[in-house]
């Protein structure tokens, strides 16, 4: 029997057999660890790629920020436009003054021109709002972000391939630091990206074992010359404060939501601006009719609250402020750039609404009534208007003043105005008749063109729009005025079928009632600004029936301010509150310095009074034997003699008589001599031109004078000058 031999009592197997039998060996652990790494990171890149930490406010930002940058892009593109208009105006222009020049004055016009559509454009730009993203634009900014992090990661993989080995020798030899940083930097990368997907933000480094920091809950004392952070200031409204006002006044009933598209936020300048959706059954119409009862739900005033369809019918734009933007008055734009502006296209600079946007209102197919009563600043809001079409060289203004006073004399001393006379029922009903028959003339143009109205091409083909401005209505159409009726029938019979053919006008009342502003001509006014008034009857009058009873009432301006009124414009999309810019002419004399820029403006387009054959004056003048045109002789509104109905040569003679007063003004004397007087007119004038103009003027050839210090010699008096320019005009 063969012996056992018994097993060594100390035997058992190696340490590193038992430890593979029982634990992964390192490297598996790394290989694991990794594996588990990269899915954590592939889980977040692909989370990351899909945009899925872009939440819907965060994506309507977005969108909101690429439409602003989208029009911030076309105002500056349309500001180089500009520049180089004005670059290239200024050329032609400085060449033009230079002797033997090649540019043409039809070549300047049409710069000039050029220059005028692309400041108007640039201003339309300027003024234009951007809307909230509407859906397919906030999709369209979750794609863009998308497209943008592909691309990112792409240049990522490609900027990842293994460096050569000459470039790394390069590297490490000549900036060894650079390898380092980019070590720590792709290190921690791979940490950021590698943690858990749901592990929100990231943990200490494992191999760090960081102190958890002592939190301080005591406010401590702001130290002298530090500024202190202050969190911005909520929103205006919230969402619950909005959809509680909506249910006070029944636009939200029962379990009706909002869905809200842009969350209440600040803006810059400290206002709110809301997009959301009404439920089914309501509209931005129906809101926009109850606008006080909403603002006061909000606690606030009509007047710092707009609202405005924002695409669909009940897509509403709500903007909010916590301050009257009427209640600082301000400048006309017009006086910090005085330009050729097109009235037809894009409107005159008249106001600013609630939002502090600039309004345009356009001469176009549409009569303008505005009324309001003493002080409530209706002239101010006219002034406006008529100075803005001033810049307009293709609109002849007719000003039918209705006081004694001087309010529009600047525009007849300028020489823009082609017709204007003081209260003169007999003449005002003259004016009407000539307008009827220009009207009928315009219609059979219109017919021959193949056009049923007036468009823009053919405006001056049709001798220019006419703009009759008739102040004080009152003082032509009350009840028991002369001549009342034969006026309103003539003015009916225009405001209904004449604006068509560029026929237009724009009446100013401070008595506004259905006796003086009666239905059948307010019916043909589709444009109406109406100022403080006394009565809702009285509002009504001017902004139609029923108006008041909307929540459009001229007689609850609280408080009222002077050229703040409600105005109705469908061509520029106006029902609401504005007001008027201030113009000033009494003391600060912006009228005179405005019409003097638009003055020149029409002088180069040969539109001022006395530069084309106007066929309204040339029949007042046969009718009455007396000119209105610019004023009359003595430009203050007084028809006389034939003024202006002169032949070229004779508006020369008349224009080197008064440049040799002038110059008499100039020189302190009662005489002066040919020589000094023509360097004084200057420009083209030479003494020789000089003395054919005054000899054929009236004042004959020069006689013996005698100037201090010189003697006798030869010249002019100042009463040979005087006398021969008042027999040329006619006085």
């Amino acid at each position: 029997m063969a012996t056992e031999i018994p097993p060594r009592p100390d035997y058992a197997p190696a340490p590193a057999v038992i430890e593979a039998e029982q634990e992964p060996t390192r490297g598996d652990r790394i290989k694991a660890a990794f594996t588990e790494q990269k899915s954590h990171a592939s889980a977040r890149v692909k989370d990351w790629l899909n945009t899925g930490d872009i939440d819907e406010v965060a994506a309507i930002h977005l969108a909101t920020e690429a439409k602003q940058r989208k029009h911030d892009q076309a105002v500056a593109q349309q500001e180089r436009h500009a520049a180089q208009a004005h670059a290239r105006f200024a050329v032609a222009k400085a060449q033009s003054e230079q002797d033997n020049s090649t540019i043409s004055a039809s070549s300047l016009a049409r710069l000039a021109g050029d220059v005028a559509e692309a400041d108007a454009k640039l201003e339309a730009l300027r003024a234009r709002v951007v809307l909230p993203p509407n859906d397919r634009e906030i999709d369209r900014a979750r794609h863009g972000k998308r497209a943008g992090r592909a691309a990112v990661v792409a240049a990522g993989g490609l900027g990842s391939l293994p460096l050569t080995g000459a470039a790394i020798e390069q590297t490490a030899n000549g900036q060894p630091m650079i390898l380092a940083a980019l070590g720590v930097a792709a290190g921690y990368g791979w940490y950021l990206v590698s943690r858990p997907f749901d592990a929100g933000q990231p943990a200490p480094a494992p191999t760090e074992q960081l102190a958890a920091p002592v939190v301080d809950m005591t406010k401590p004392e702001p130290q002298p010359g530090v500024r202190e952070f202050n969190a911005p200031p909520p929103p205006a409204c919230t969402v619950p404060q909005l959809e509680e006002a909506l249910r006070k006044i029944g636009m939200l009933k029962g379990d009706d939501q909002l869905a809200v598209l842009a969350v209440p936020q600040r803006e810059k300048d400290g206002n709110t601006t809301v997009v959301f959706d009404l439920p089914a059954g309501q509209t931005v119409a129906k809101l926009q009719d109850k606008i006080e009862e909403f603002a006061g739900g909000l606690g606030r005033d009509s007047t710092m609250v707009d609202i405005e369809k924002a695409g669909s019918a009940v897509r509403t734009s709500l903007w909010i402020t916590d301050q009257d933007p009427f209640e600082d008055a301000r400048p006309s734009p017009l006086l910090k750039k005085p330009t050729q502006i097109n009235a037809w296209k894009d409107g005159v600079p008249t106001s600013w609404n609630k939002r502090g946007r600039t309004i345009l209102l356009p001469v176009r197919s549409s009569n303008m009534a505005i009324g309001g009563t003493t002080r409530s600043g209706k002239g101010v809001g006219a002034s406006n208007v008529v100075v803005g079409a001033s810049f307009d060289p293709r609109i002849n203004l007719r000003i039918v003043a209705g006081k004694e006073n001087a309010e529009w004399n600047a525009y007849a001393k300028a020489g823009v105005a082609a017709t204007y006379f003081k209260p003169d029922p007999d003449r005002l009903l003259a004016l009407l008749e000539a307008l009827i028959v220009d009207m009928k003339r315009r219609e059979a143009e219109l017919n021959r063109l193949g056009k049923s109205k007036l468009i823009e091409p053919v405006i001056e083909e049709l001798g220019g729009l006419e703009l009759i401005v008739i102040d004080e209505l009152a003082t032509y159409t009350r009840t028991g005025k002369r001549r009342r009726d034969e006026l309103m029938e003539h003015m009916v019979n225009l405001a209904s079928v004449a604006v068509g053919a560029g026929i237009m006008f724009v009446v100013i009342t401070q008595y506004p009632n259905a006796d003086v502003f009666p239905n059948e001509l307010a019916i043909n006014f589709g444009t109406r600004w109406a100022m403080r008034v006394d009565t809702a009857k009285q509002s009504n009058a001017i902004l139609g029936d029923g108006s008041a009873g909307q929540g459009r009432d001229a007689s609850k301006f609280d408080p009222p301010r002077p050229g703040l009124g409600w105005l109705v414009n469908p061509f520029a999309g106006v029902t609401d509150k504005a007001r008027s810019f201030d113009l000033d002419e009494d003391d600060r004399g912006e009228i005179t310095m405005l019409l003097e820029k638009s003055a020149k403006i029409r002088e180069r387009a040969g539109r001022l009074a006395g530069q084309w054959e106007d066929p309204i004056e040339r029949h007042l003048l046969n009718a009455t034997g007396l000119s209105s045109a610019a004023g009359g002789p003595k430009r203050d509104g007084v028809p006389g003699r034939n003024v202006l109905n002169h032949t070229p040569e004779q508006r020369m003679q008349m224009d080197a008589l008064r440049g040799c007063l002038a110059a008499m003004n100039d020189l302190g004397r009662d005489v002066a001599q040919l020589d000094e007087m023509a360097q004084i007119i200057g420009g083209s004038m030479t003494k020789e031109r000089l003395g054919e103009l005054l000899r054929a003027g009236g004042a004959g050839g020069v006689t013996k004078i005698v100037i201090e210090g010189r003697g006798r010699t030869t010249g002019y008096e100042r009463a040979d000058i005087a006398d021969a320019l008042k027999l040329l005009e006619g006085q």
